[in-house]
């Protein structure tokens, strides 16, 4: 029995175009003889659909629309595809009022609906705000066509056992993640996948939608080999592809066999239709010829680099955006994130604008110019110097007897944001933010400045990273795989992001002489306090023990703490790590707990 999985990139509350991405995908595995079609994790809405969930009409157009695919879906092929229902129960015994479930269809009909069991309420989810969590273990009777070939079906409401049919368990997302041989403990009382193995299934499927972190599919395959081999039951794994706001997701399905080897893989960072064979004599999944194995990146920077790429494309696309416009300094941030635009949108819809001021070195004009020719986009150069002069006269009265400082330093950040934005907003254009992770955290940044933009491309990627990215990129590891500006630059052979820009100090480069390293520690050192701090959740005593300076400890969680009224007001920030300043991250703004080394101290 042939099984099509298709990996799709839902547009959030495009129903009627989700549908009809399932239904095309439908059609192309029908054609390919497949009986039995699977999608992701709420895929008729896309996810996460969030508050539109508290919208009666999104709840019924989604029914509606799901009874009219059930009727166009090809003959003798069933589909599982991801839906929100209402919970009829919720206003006589209280609890949500909706379910996040799969729907069976087949035959012309709605013949099924699946509940998910587990649902997540931390980092980035939150279902528990909405959804009632299914009670029982979801499974159907699928006949294969081998034994009723004029008729191959699922079998409605069907009890165990039926001739000649196999039985189907069907999980949705985090009811996979609850084994507590594989990760030591149990988050929920349940685990969906041994309750199914219990009930007798031949084989598994998980509808997914799981954002991408790096490093994340390794974990994913390790926990469906370590499922199948204990169950002794082989494993499908649909996920959603595509971005969705912040949120990235990988894609990466995948399927083992009950030995708990990969045997199917799909593409990553992008749509994808692939089959697996159910072998009726094995009584195990098995892998087409004709279906390649999609390869897994051994390099995280290559990772990151593809679901930063396809993050921009879509937060683009999808939000009507065909343009961008990044402020080109001289610096690594501003060059990653042009090469990353320039990569998801083409060289033809980005616009590089250069707005140097009497600080400014020749090196980074000349190095911000270079990289513009080496990607291939346009610039536009407009000197702030004068703008800053009037600035200087305006304020001068009631800035007389002070000293320059960061507030003049501020300004001129603010200029220069002033201009992007008035240039995103006259030509259409998604204005892109530059900056870093590592600058985010501690608020070496400019609200209202360099903060300004749709879109924070590169927040969720530390200083350290950045650079690193940026010498894969200029690597002849980068392969068209994820990268094809190569074949895009006028010399292939020559580097993406100029070697200088590599090599000199970093600098915002807001008064003469100044380099990064003034206000900050070294980022070596300063993203691995972080990496502590925030990943792994590190008291100020453990980064000293781990080899930090003391003081150096405490003036970085000080400056994490006091720049949270910051983060709440950058765009949003694409998320690659497992930790990102997002949806996920929620610190109080107006809080006087400040960790510090040896005591608790509240901030003076």
């Amino acid at each position: 029995m042939k099984i099509a999985i298709a990996q799709l990139n839902p547009t959030i509350g495009d129903i009627a175009g989700n549908a009809q991405s399932i239904l095309a995908a439908a059609h192309q595995a029908s054609s390919q003889s497949a009986q039995l079609l699977l999608t992701p994790e709420l895929s008729l809405c896309g996810y996460p659909p969030r508050d539109l969930l508290m919208h009666p009409d999104f709840i019924e157009a989604m029914a509606q629309t799901l009874a009219q695919l059930a009727q166009q879906l090809p003959p003798q092929l069933s589909a599982l595809v991801g839906v929100v229902t209402l919970n009829p129960n919720a206003g006589k015994e209280g609890g949500k009022p909706l379910f996040n479930s799969t729907a069976l269809l087949s035959d012309g009909a709605i013949q099924q609906i699946f509940h998910k069991r587990l649902l997540p309420t931390y980092d980035v989810f939150d279902e528990d705000r909405y959804f009632e969590p299914g009670l029982q273990p979801n499974h159907f009777s699928l006949i294969p066509e081998t034994h009723n070939p004029t008729q191959a079906a699922s079998i409605p409401n069907s009890q165990f056992p039926i001739p000649n049919s196999l039985q189907v368990g069907v999980t949705i997302c985090e009811d996979l993640w609850n084994d507590e041989e594989f990760w030591g403990k149990r988050n929920y009382d349940i685990n969906p996948v041994a309750d199914l193995a219990q009930v007798g299934v031949d084989f598994t499927i998980n509808l997914s939608a799981s954002p991408f972190s790096a490093g994340k599919q390794k974990l994913r395959e390790a926990m469906l080999k370590h499922a199948a081999t204990r169950f002794d039951q082989p494993l499908i794994y649909v996920n959603q592809v595509g971005g969705n706001d912040d949120l990235i997701f990988d894609g990466h399905s995948v399927v083992v066999n009950r030995r708990g080897e990969v045997i199917c893989r799909a593409r990553s960072f992008a749509t994808d239709l692939v089959f697996v064979n159910y072998n009726l004599d094995t009584q195990d999944l098995e892998a087409l010829p004709e279906i390649a194995i999609a390869p897994l990146s051994d390099s995280e920077d290559a990772e990151i680099w593809g679901a930063l790429v396809l993050g921009v494309r879509d937060y683009a696309r999808k939000c009507g955006f065909s343009k961008a416009v990044i402020g080109l300094s001289g610096g690594v941030d501003s060059a990653l994130v042009a090469a990353i635009a320039t990569e998801a949108l083409g060289q033809a819809n980005v616009l590089g604008v250069l707005m140097p001021s009497p600080y400014s070195s020749d090196h980074s004009i000349k190095d911000a110019l270079q990289l513009a020719e080496n990607l291939g986009i346009q610039t536009q150069t407009l000197p702030i110097g004068e703008l800053m002069q009037g600035y200087d006269r305006t304020l001068e009265k009631m800035f007389a007897g002070t000293e320059f400082g960061i507030t003049e330093e501020n300004i001129q950040s603010r200029i220069r944001g002033n201009l992007l934005m008035a240039i995103a907003n006259k030509f259409g254009c998604l204005l892109l933010s530059t900056g870093n992770k590592s600058e985010m955290a501690v608020g070496y940044c400019t609200l209202y400045g360099d903060m300004n933009g749709g879109l924070a491309a590169i927040a969720d990627v530390p200083k350290t990273r950045v650079y690193s990215i940026c010498q894969w990129l200029n690597s002849d590891s980068n392969s068209d795989f994820f990268c094809n500006l190569k074949s895009k630059i006028q010399n292939p052979k020559s580097e993406i992001i100029p070697q200088n820009i590599l090599t000199k100090a970093p600098s915002a480069e807001l008064k003469p002489g100044q380099v990064d390293q003034d206000s900050l520690p070294p980022y070596d050192i300063l993203d691995d306090i972080l990496a502590r701090l925030i990943h792994h959740h590190q008291t100020p005593d453990q980064i000293v023990a781990a080899g930090h300076d003391p003081e150096i400890v405490n003036k970085v969680t000080r400056l994490v703490v006091r720049a949270e009224f910051k983060r709440r007001q950058a765009p949003p920030v694409l998320k690659v790590t497992d930790r990102a300043f997002g949806v996920g991250w929620r610190m109080p703004i107006a809080s006087r707990w400040i960790p510090a080394t040896h005591s608790p101290k509240v901030m003076p």
